[in-house]
């Protein structure tokens, strides 16, 4: 196992890990539990905030894995990876909003943009699993360079 793979599934597990515990936290919220959903969902947070941090140094400093597929599929894949990309984009946005709203004590608010970003986060869970899967799993690609190697013309 190498580093191109170590990492996707570390950091694809802290967003697994999210999910699980936005769904936790939901659940102690509509049984009145506040102070538990409110450290359930800083967790959630923390979780997602990693997978960031794993992701972006993963691209920054080794690469990231291309396409294995078939030519056919891959505009499939694209555009399924654009919508994951953007999904993710928006809830990250949307998390962070939710989180401020319940941390400036806006509750009502918070109420009403957390289901939304809730949903939205599953959603990005579960198609970020589905691209480690096609990525790492069923169509293995080669790797990219990394980004500061890019930037640099190396």
């Amino acid at each position: 196992m190498d580093w191109y793979f170590i990492f996707p599934t570390i950091s694809t597990s802290f967003i697994v890990i999210s999910a699980i515990l936005v769904a936790i936290g939901w659940g102690l919220i509509i049984k009145g539990k506040k102070e538990a959903h409110k450290k359930v969902m800083i967790a959630g947070a923390i979780a997602a905030l990693l997978f960031f941090i794993i992701y972006t140094s993963r691209t920054i400093f080794i690469g990231n894995t291309s396409w294995g597929g078939s030519e056919e599929m891959q505009i499939y894949y694209q555009i399924f990876l654009i919508f994951h990309i953007t999904l993710a984009t928006v809830a990250a946005v949307f998390g962070i909003t939710t989180l401020t709203l319940g941390f400036k004590a806006k509750y009502s608010k918070h109420r009403k943009w957390g289901k939304v970003t809730s949903i939205m986060w599953f959603f990005t869970a579960i198609t970020g699993v589905a691209v480690y899967v096609l990525l790492y799993l069923l169509y293995p690609g080669g790797h990219t360079k990394p980004v500061w190697q890019v930037i640099l013309g190396i």
